[in-house]
């Protein structure tokens, strides 16, 4: 309220501190009531008493206004009967005090011997406790709203603690007159008798015959009393040191540090005993209070209504002046005439009127110099900018706040509540520039003092009288106090008394060198404090704008990302469509070019280009494997296989492909086993060959003279390939850049690739766990190193060439080739046919669906993009429609999301497209359990063929005749699987057939034809 009522942000500092000065000068008071109290009952020394008055009432005050409530809810019964109690006794008991009572009202109404002195001064104590209405206001700030149906009570409530205290108190005075005037009667000295303890033990012991129990009821009340009195004193005196501190450090460490703060300064007073001069305070306090309590009045009823200020009761600190000379000038002005006047420098009357004097004057002064001052003046800024939001959120502590407890804060643009907008010390009030207390200062340093002076020089002169002065008088009030008391009781000495006065002057005179000094200190912290600040702010922007900056980076870079997103996306889409539609191609060419390379028919002179056409190829299907790999490693999806690898044939293999190589270029090639390898290891065959590949391909390739050394080491699981070469060697400087990919050193003249090799052995190495290394000489050729942990199986298995195979031994098997590709699907009967199999095909999901209806395979080999129903949606129906017989992918669609959808759809595995002939049939054995026929067991089922083999009528082996006789091998395939499905009796002479047809033996298959038809004709003669 003094905040709002013209006194200012800072200005309410002041009273604030006031008011705590009052409410630890009536605690001490209160306190030693009840001190005195516990000494006359227990017979406990004083000093033990005050200690135990004073720390009783902290835990009741720690928990707030809510355990304070309560406890003054419960103890009120019980203190409104002690308290009533004794005066119906001494009403009953002692008939002649009514007539006391009688005859002071009758003095006081016919007016005979006032003393308009006593009358002054009696009211200069009573206005003291004037600024008791703050605790009032703390009790009644928790009054519920007020509604229709509460509108009674509320009122009466509010007008009972309000100026119905008043009356109440005025009622407790005339009563306790009463009891002092008993016990002057009973025999207590004048000294004594205005003491509660002494009024109420005569007061009950009219009621109680016994002493004992009078003196036990007088201490119960006495207590009860004054814990109720100083529970309040306390919570009040808690909450003014914490706004006065908050607002000048911008620190609220919590109210029970200063509840114990206040509580701990009064028992320092009731320890000095030092009442005499307290009850002195009190009426220099009066005037202080009066005057400050008199500007507030005079602004909420004068001001106000006049429209001299604004007509909202604003208290934050964004929108308030830190001074306003409304209520800060009144208030200085009047307490200091009815101060001058209470010392008795106008007189005696004024000295005994002193309050009525800060009354009036401050009644006067408040609404003259608010005419002067300006309406417009008493708000920093609109309070309804930006804070329009009836709820909103603070912007440091994130609490919701009405609107009326929230302010916009420009420094973190947003809300933010009064209590964080009090504790915040980074902002030094940028939100009101011009009505702060620094640019009071300045402008009085500008205009009041000398210009000669440095304007910093000015400021600080200013900012360290302000502040001397302010503790000077603080402690000159402290220690005149602990020395007036002192000096009253020597009074009647007057050596003793001089001799303490000058040693209180002597004392003051050393405390103002400390305060001094003190003061000092505390300037030059402040500036620091201010510099540091300044500094921070400065820093602040500096860090702003360069977060802004990053952010401006960052959304660059976060755009730049999302387009490589993009980017990398499409290049994925492509690449998937590309090797989709590289792969369909290249199937057939390695497909036929594997069938041409078994035809004996083909010339000695074509053999080589069909080879050339099939190592062409699968160059080709390395090198879209190359562009994958990478693909792959960057989106996270490579993984590694590990099986067994038969080493031995793996090292020959590698051996006999690039020996042939290296020859042809007129070049050495070795091969050196550093120690005895295993015959089986475990790893990713397939990796492990890439890498070998692409090391012993460079070597061959950029070497021109000399010789190729593939050197191989095995011990302790560990692999280590070295490929030495005698090239032309890589510069110092480029033997990293030679891992980076698409990168083509200088001296790559002698041909061309894709410059991803190395890059994906380096890559594949390393998530092997192993290392690829390189030593190099421009003079002396290359030294790559590779080295692999390839645990050992142990011993080994046969090396089979699957190439060998010419058939299988058992049942009669189907398979079922599903793809959109008429090229691929005869492709695959053209490899599998001349086998045994009996082969069905279709071009859709749909027509696959159809034929297993019919006719279920054994195996269905299925291509997963196919327009309409696709790879994956027809396994997943064939499921559904209870297909419980192997089916294998055969897709160029070989990325691992492919695979993973295919298996998820009921697959049960994958190939992709180019067909490797040996990897396929080695799916198929694995899924139809088969046993192979090679070439060397063919003679024992030839023989078996001619000896046990049911064959068809005449007329069918003519027309197979036909066939051979045109090398219509297709055909001849075709009509005999046609055979197998209308009479399977004849399914090994269909078979036997079949196995010749594969191997191109037309001669063979003419003579089984001519036998048996010679026999077929014998019979039917």
């Amino acid at each position: 309220m003094t905040r709002s009522a013209g006194f200012g942000y800072i200005g309410s500092t002041v009273t604030s501190l006031i008011y705590a000065s009052f409410t630890f000068t009536l605690f001490a008071l209160e306190a030693s009531i009840m001190s005195l109290a516990l000494e006359l009952y227990f017979h406990i020394p004083i000093a033990i008493a005050h200690i135990i008055s004073a720390v009783t009432v902290i835990p009741l005050v720690t928990f707030g206004i809510t355990t304070i409530s309560r406890l003054q809810l419960w103890t009120q019964p019980v203190w409104l009967v002690l308290l009533i109690t004794p005066y119906i006794a001494v009403f009953v008991r002692e008939p002649e005090s009514v007539m006391t009572l009688q005859t002071y009202f009758w003095i006081a109404g016919s007016g005979q011997d006032f003393d308009w002195l006593l009358f002054g001064g009696a009211a200069t104590i009573a206005f003291s406790m004037v600024a008791q209405i703050g605790e009032q206001v703390d009790f009644l700030r928790f009054m519920p709203e007020l509604t229709d149906k509460n509108r009674l009570r509320w009122w009466l409530a509010t007008i009972s603690a309000g100026p119905g205290w008043i009356l109440f108190g005025m009622t407790r005075q005339l009563g306790g007159a009463l009891l002092a005037h008993l016990a002057i009667r009973h025999g207590i000295a004048p000294l004594h008798a205005h003491e509660p303890t002494q009024m109420y033990l005569v007061a009950y012991g009219e009621l109680f015959g016994n002493p004992r129990v009078a003196l036990a009821v007088t201490t119960l009340f006495v207590v009860i009393s004054q814990i109720k009195i100083n529970v309040t004193n306390a919570y009040a005196g808690s909450l003014a040191w914490s706004n006065f501190f908050s607002r000048l450090t911008h620190s609220h460490p919590g109210r029970v540090v200063w509840l114990v703060f206040n509580v701990s300064i009064a028992l320092l007073l009731m320890e000095f005993g030092v009442f005499g001069a307290l009850e002195k305070v009190l009426g220099l306090f009066s005037n202080i209070s009066i005057a400050w309590i008199s500007a507030v009045a005079a602004e909420l009823l004068i001001n106000k209504p006049l429209g001299l200020s604004t007509k909202a009761v604003e208290f934050k600190r964004a929108y308030l002046p830190d001074l306003n000379p409304v209520g800060t000038l009144s208030t200085l002005c009047a307490s200091i005439v009815s101060i001058m006047a209470y010392l008795g420098f106008f007189g005696v009357y004024a000295q005994a009127f002193s309050a009525f004097i800060a009354l009036g004057l401050a009644f006067l002064l408040v609404p003259c110099i608010a005419l002067i001052y300006g309406h417009d003046r008493y708000l920093a800024r609109d309070p309804n900018f930006n804070n329009q939001a009836e709820l909103s959120r603070c912007s440091i502590c994130e609490n919701h706040f009405e609107r009326e407890d929230m302010a916009y804060c420009p420094i973190y643009d947003g809300s933010i509540c009064s209590l964080c907008c009090t504790l915040d010390a980074n902002c030094m009030d940028a939100c009101k520039p011009g009505l702060r207390l620094d640019d009071y200062l300045l402008r009085f340093a500008e205009c009041c003092l000398p210009v000669w002076l440095n304007l910093n020089v000015r400021l600080r002169l200013i900012r360290f009288s302000l502040l001397f002065l302010f503790l000077t008088i603080l402690t000159s009030v402290f220690v005149g106090i602990i020395y007036y008391q002192d000096l009253l009781t020597v009074a009647q000495n007057s050596a003793s008394f001089k001799l303490l006065l000058e040693n209180f002057v002597k004392v003051y005179a050393s405390l103002l060198v400390f305060i001094g000094l003190c003061t000092w200190w505390l300037i030059l912290n402040d500036e620091s404090r201010h510099v540091a600040h300044e500094e921070i702010a400065r820093q602040t922007q500096r860090l702003l704008m360069e977060i802004a900056e990053h952010e401006k980076t960052d959304a660059k870079l976060q755009q730049a990302t999302k387009m490589a997103d993009r980017a990398n996306t499409a290049k994925s889409r492509f690449l998937s469509s590309m090797s989709h539609e590289i792969r369909t191609p290249l199937n057939s060419i390695i497909g036929y070019a594997y069938i041409l390379q078994k035809d004996p028919a083909i010339p000695a002179h074509r053999r080589q280009a069909v080879d050339i056409l099939k190592r062409s190829g699968e160059h080709l299907s390395a090198l879209i494997e190359d562009i994958l790999d990478i693909s792959r490693i960057e989106a996270g999806k490579f993984e590694l296989r590990q099986e067994p690898i038969d080493f031995i044939p793996f090292i020959e293999h590698l051996v006999s492909i690039f020996k042939s190589q290296a020859e042809a270029k007129s070049l050495s090639f070795y091969c050196q086993i550093v120690n005895t390898l295993p015959q089986q290891v475990r790893g990713d065959e397939k990796r492990v060959g890439q890498i070998l590949m692409n090391l012993l391909g460079n070597a061959i390739k950029f070497t021109a003279t000399g010789e190729i050394n593939f050197r191989i080491g095995y011990s302790c699981g560990v692999t280590t390939f070295q490929v030495i070469d005698t090239g032309p060697g890589i510069h110092q400087d480029q033997l990293q850049n030679i891992f980076q990919p698409f990168t083509q050193l200088p001296n790559e003249y002698l041909g061309s690739g894709s410059g991803l090799g190395l890059t994906i052995s380096k890559i594949l190495c390393e998530i092997m766990g192993g290392e690829l290394a390189v030593i190099s000489d421009q003079t002396q050729g290359s030294t790559f190193t590779v080295r692999l942990l390839l645990p050992s199986l142990g011993g080994g298995q046969q090396y089979i060439h699957e190439d060998d195979i010419i058939g299988y031994l058992g049942k009669f098997q189907k398979i079922l080739i599903v793809d959109d590709q008429p090229e691929h699907r005869q492709l695959v009967m053209s490899i599998l046919q001349p086998l045994g199999f009996g082969m069905l095909d279709a071009g859709s999901g749909e027509e696959c669906l159809a034929k297993v209806e019919k006719k279920p395979p054994d195996l269905i080999l299925l291509d997963l993009s196919m327009p309409g129903l696709d790879g994956a949606g027809t396994a997943k129906q064939l499921r559904q429609k209870g297909y419980t017989k192997p089916i294998v992918v055969l897709s160029a669609n070989a990325y691992p999301s492919d695979r993973l959808n295919a298996i998820n759809a009921g697959c049960n595995d994958f190939l992709a497209k180019p067909i490797q002939v040996s990897e396929l049939l080695s799916k198929l054995k694995l899924h139809l359990a088969l046993d192979w026929l090679y070439q060397e067991q063919f003679q024992d089922v030839e023989s078996k063929l001619q000896s046990d083999y049911q064959q068809p009528s005449l007329e069918t082996i003519q027309e197979l005749t036909c066939f051979v006789r045109i090398g219509d091998l297709l055909g001849l395939n075709q009509h005999l699987t046609e055979l197998i499905l209308r009479q399977p009796e004849y399914t090994q002479f269909a078979q036997g057939i079949m196995k010749l047809a594969g191997e191109f033996r037309l001669v063979e298959i003419k003579k089984m034809l001519h036998s048996a038809s010679e026999e077929q004709t014998s019979n039917e003669e």
